[in-house]
């Protein structure tokens, strides 16, 4: 017979006691609820919505239900009648409603070992203090040289409701497990963890799809992945974001899932479940198809490339020969950290967003100076702009500006100086640049506007999608 254990709180946000408190009761049964107090019945101690709470806990390994509890915890806990209710040990001494209404059909009401006690509302409060010293600031140098002013993008910005984006690419779910080291082992010197909590998101292309669809734009998303949870987990996020899925199942391949083991902070290991071989001619065939069918309606056209099969060159060529009789901006992105790829692949392109260290795999180029490294993967790719990201020293801008004769150059530093997480930068620069560019901004406010959302995502920890709120209200504030 099926146990069931019961917990309930605010869960403004899930720090280690909380973790610990999931694990322990999620050993003691079969089936772990736990019950969100909601907004209403939580009053001034719940400083996170309710929606997002709920998000976070359903999110967690050891859960295996949540819901909002709109009622008294005894009212729920007499409805569902849970063989056992767990509450933390520093509660084991006050108090508890919760013991009557137990004992009434037979239960139990159990305390946690609770190792450490933490505050949520102290964890948030100091959070808070730390995002405060986090600090974007704009280049008024740069609005001076190219002639233009932040409100010149309210119009912009406005437009973006009215864009049609195609993003290609390889599909990604990163996992984040975190644990508690337990020590040595003594048969062998090995780390022994224990994982107290798992946190999943949805990357590569995937992400930009989810940034283009928060920022306002009708989005199609184009990939392929594994018949897997890691395909469901993704395609679930994405369509709950606005995002139209067009994701060709491969039996031959696992979504790819790179998992990363935590603690203390830092990174034990990475374990990456892939496959890099090419996909097969059918599916690239059924790709092609797919996109010659949406390119009349696309105002952007994005490759976003992680070197994972999605893309073989021959589909790449085709889709960018077809995409050439079109009236479509396009532009690509090949990132290459732990595999080898060459952004120069992708010719003809509006614009590329190489780093440094990619521009230099693609031409074998580690001498040259950032401008000749533009212009020669300008020239090689036949590319019309090239941006090239330089880490925290920011931007070299590398562009065909009609105002002028022949190319520009310029730097844009990055704008915040106290990033938390640099998860998603490129990600966020690499879609405002380009809706921005088609929404009637100039090749400089583009850039600029880019650089913003990417100030703004890694102020913020977890690669999550950009609104276009986030952009209107800094400009409103700026």
């Amino acid at each position: 017979m099926s146990k069931t254990i019961f917990i309930s709180g605010n869960f403004n946000i899930l720090h280690p006691g909380h973790l610990r408190l999931l694990r322990f009761a999620s050993e003691l049964g079969d089936k772990l609820i736990v019950g969100v107090t909601s907004d209403k019945q939580g009053g001034d101690k719940v400083l996170v919505p309710e929606d997002l709470r709920l998000e976070g806990l359903k999110a967690n390994v050891w859960v295996d239900e949540a819901f909002v509890m709109d009622k008294h915890v005894t009212e729920t806990i007499s409805k569902i009648k849970p063989d056992i209710v767990v509450k933390g040990k520093e509660h084991e001494h006050t108090e508890n409603p919760e013991l009557e209404v137990v004992k009434s059909y037979g239960g139990k009401l159990i305390f946690s070992s609770g190792e450490v006690i933490f505050s949520s509302i102290d964890l948030i409060n100091k959070d808070l203090r730390y995002s405060a010293k986090s600090t974007i600031a704009l280049p008024k140098d740069f609005l001076a040289r190219h002639n233009f002013t932040l409100d010149d993008y309210n119009k912009i910005l406005l437009n973006f409701t009215n864009l049609k984006v195609g993003i290609i690419g390889d599909l990604i779910v990163d996992e984040y497990i975190t644990c508690d080291p337990l020590g040595m082992s003594q048969e062998d010197p090995t780390i022994v963890v224990t994982p107290i909590d798992s946190t999943k998101f949805v990357g590569g292309a995937g992400i930009v799809a989810a940034h283009a669809a928060g920022l306002g734009a009708k989005v199609e998303f184009i990939s392929v992945a594994g018949e897997d949870d890691a395909y469901q987990f993704s395609k679930d996020f994405l369509v709950s974001k606005g995002v139209k899925t067009n994701i060709f199942i491969d039996e031959s391949r696992p979504s790819t899932l790179k998992q990363r083991y935590r603690s203390k902070g830092k990174t034990l290991l990475r374990v990456s479940k892939l496959h890099q071989g090419a996909i097969s001619q059918s599916i690239q065939d059924k790709i092609y198809e797919a996109i010659k069918k949406k390119l009349d309606d696309l105002d952007i056209l994005i490759f976003s490339d992680f070197n994972y099969g999605c893309l073989p060159q021959d589909l790449v060529n085709r889709i960018i020969d077809f995409a050439k009789t079109k009236k479509v901006l396009t532009a690509a992105d090949s990132q290459s950290s732990s595999q080898i790829g060459n952004i120069s692949r992708f010719s003809n392109m509006d614009f590329l967003f190489p780093t440094e260290y990619e521009a230099r795999i693609s031409l074998r180029n580690n001498d040259d100076g950032l401008v000749i490294l533009s212009a020669n993967l300008a020239k090689k790719s036949n590319a019309k702009n090239v941006i090239l990201k330089l880490g925290e020293e920011g931007l070299l801008l590398y562009f065909n500006d009609q105002d002028f004769t022949g190319y520009q150059t310029d730097k844009l530093s990055a704008l915040n100086s106290a990033p938390q997480d640099v998860a998603g930068a490129g990600d966020s620069l690499l879609i405002t640049t380009m809706m921005t560019i088609a929404a009637g901004g100039s090749l400089w406010q583009s850039a600029l506007l880019g650089s913003i959302s990417a100030a703004i995502q890694v102020s913020r920890v977890g690669n999550t999608p950009l609104k276009l709120s986030d952009l209107l209200s800094f400009i409103e504030d700026s």
